[in-house]
């Protein structure tokens, strides 16, 4: 074992001194170190209950002959740190955990892991970890939040970002702003729609380092302790057969897990987020690959703030894995994969019936042909943008307006609240990607107060920042080059005519080469917005989003 190194002969008394400082006994010594990463906190209400689901695998470990050990990871709250300066400190959390997971996991030689992850940057940066790690490991996470029930409608956390535009645009009182506060967001769990923890979740299924039913149990139902005492069993399983994460993190599981996300609709956040974990995994995914599986796969599902289902409803329906069963149907997945279940893809999602076709699409009957994401390229950004399409109302697909240019999103939000945007416009708002952020904020606020004035379906939003799982509408993130490193989207001036089709794949200002250029010559690189502490360390390292935003020693 692993952790022999830390238990066994002579030379390890100092260090069985100190389990004996820890009051572990002799037998629990005996048996593996199973390491529990618990992200339990009290700021998050994803992680609130996290706790409950750390003492559910200690059962479960203790259960099937392991000694259960909890070590911490932060998360960061996104709702929370939106929209000031908080949210620069998002993203790059994905690296610290995986980096902190690194440290603790490697310094004490456990044997095996079992993550307890829930929110954004929370779950990707523990599935970096376990790739890096290599140890056997399974994922369970806190579960997502039930709907919030607010004037006889169901509700999530962007109806509560959409009200506040409501009420900026006078179509909506502050007493009405109070009721959706105190009901929008009913329980404790990842926020209900398909955000991105939610989306992270279903994807650690799909890619098959979680159970049946991690990424859509909700958050208070008993099943979801049930399931974490299972993890707990189950990890020692994968101990026993030496089963470890590069084993299911190959190239055809993040195939599987990219053609999961098209039909699901998932947050533009995974086009980030899968290619630095199999970065990680040693595996090479870009944003082609992206586009060539969403050409064939069919978008089966449309959950907040796409639609007007959520987590629960797709859970009752069957989950990812009947989602997986209907792709399968056409021969969409690799099927002969193996996973953190001990068993392969196809042996995991037989029998796993669709129990309503409303949430989850017949293969036959999808709402498009191709996936929920789309990746956009064009003069404006040549390595690539992404768009959650499955978000985007038709006559948005299409679309030609003037460019309303802003360096900042707090620059763009006054603008919007002011009245000063009208249909048809292209808010452009740059200097805010992974590096001239830094930290490459959600634009969640822009984009909720845009529908809420009513204008989600005549004004277009791009930016070398990213969106919120909860964003909807024509939301263009991740543009690369950003604007920090001279990308175009920096050289783009007032009222340059921007051109954007989504069915096409193509995203383009309307000017010339020649004027592209001479404008590149007469570019000034701003000064950096943070000059110490992490986030400039980050800026130095990080890369462009369309590489995942991956940290690079230069």
């Amino acid at each position: 074992m692993k952790s022999d190194a830390v238990k066994k002969g002579i030379q390890t008394a100092p260090q069985r001194s100190l389990f004996n400082a820890l009051g572990l006994t002799e037998e629990e010594l005996s048996k593996p170190l199973v390491g529990i990463v618990s992200s339990y906190n009290e700021i998050v209400p994803g992680h609130m209950n996290i706790d409950k689901i750390v003492e559910a695998v200690k059962v479960g470990v203790a259960m099937a002959g392991g000694t259960p050990i909890v070590f911490p990871a932060i998360a960061v709250c996104d709702g929370i740190a939106m929209g000031h300066i908080g949210m620069k400190y998002s993203l790059v959390t994905r690296d610290l955990i995986a980096d902190s997971t690194e440290c603790m996991a490697s310094a004490h030689q456990f044997d095996a892991l079992v993550m307890v992850p829930n929110c954004d940057k929370n779950v990707p940066g523990l599935l970096m970890a376990a790739a890096r790690l290599n140890v056997p490991t399974v994922f369970v996470s806190g579960g997502p939040m039930l709907a919030g029930h607010v004037q006889g409608k169901k509700t999530s956390l962007s109806s509560m970002f959409e009200a506040v535009g409501a009420n900026a645009a006078g179509k909506m009182t502050e007493e009405e702003v109070d009721d959706y506060v105190c009901n929008a967001c009913p329980t404790c769990g990842s926020c209900s729609g398909m955000y991105t923890a939610n989306s992270m979740n279903c994807l650690t299924e799909a890619i098959g380092m979680g159970l049946q039913g991690n990424g859509t149990i909700p958050a208070v139902y008993s099943q979801r302790i049930k399931l974490a005492k299972h993890a707990g069993m189950k990890v020692m399983e994968l101990l026993e057969k030496n089963i470890c994460p590069r084993d299911i993190m190959t190239q055809k599981a993040f195939e599987n897990a990219l053609t999961i996300d098209m039909a699901l609709g998932c947050s533009t956040n995974t086009m980030l987020h899968l290619p630095a974990i199999a970065h990680e995994a040693g595996v090479e995914i870009n944003l082609d690959i992206a586009n060539q599986i969403s050409a064939k796969t069919p978008n089966l599902c449309h959950l907040a703030p796409a639609g007007h289902h959520y987590m629960e409803e797709l859970n009752e329906a069957g989950g990812i894995y009947a989602v997986m069963n209907e792709l399968n149907k056409k021969g969409l997945l690799h099927t002969d994969l193996i996973t953190a279940t001990g068993k392969t893809v196809g042996e995991n999602i037989a029998g796993c019936e669709n129990r309503n076709l409303e949430i989850i699409r017949p293969i036959d009957d999808p709402y498009s042909q191709t996936g929920g994401i789309a990746v956009l390229r064009g003069n404006i950004a040549p390595d690539s943008c992404v768009v959650k399409r499955s978000a985007v109302v038709p006559e948005m697909m299409e679309h030609e307006g003037p460019a309303r240019v802003f360096d900042c999103e707090e620059d763009a939000i006054d603008a919007i609240k002011g009245g000063k945007i009208v249909a048809g416009d292209v808010v452009v708002i740059r200097y805010e990607g992974p590096k001239g952020g830094p930290g490459m904020r959600e634009m969640l606020n822009p984009t909720s107060a845009i529908a809420g004035m009513g204008l989600g379906s005549s004004v277009a939003l791009i930016t070398d920042g990213r969106f919120s799982g909860a964003s909807r509408g024509a939301s263009i993130g991740h543009v690369s080059p950003e604007a920090a490193v001279g990308g175009p989207i920096a050289l783009i001036e007032e009222g340059d005519i921007i051109s954007i089709n989504i069915p096409a794949n193509t995203i383009n200002v309307k000017v010339s080469d020649e004027e592209l250029a001479k404008r590149k010559e007469n570019w000034i690189p701003k000064e950096p917005k943070v000059k110490t502490g992490y986030l400039a360390r980050y800026a130095s390292m990080v890369t462009s989003a369309d590489r995942g935003a991956i940290l690079e020693i230069k």
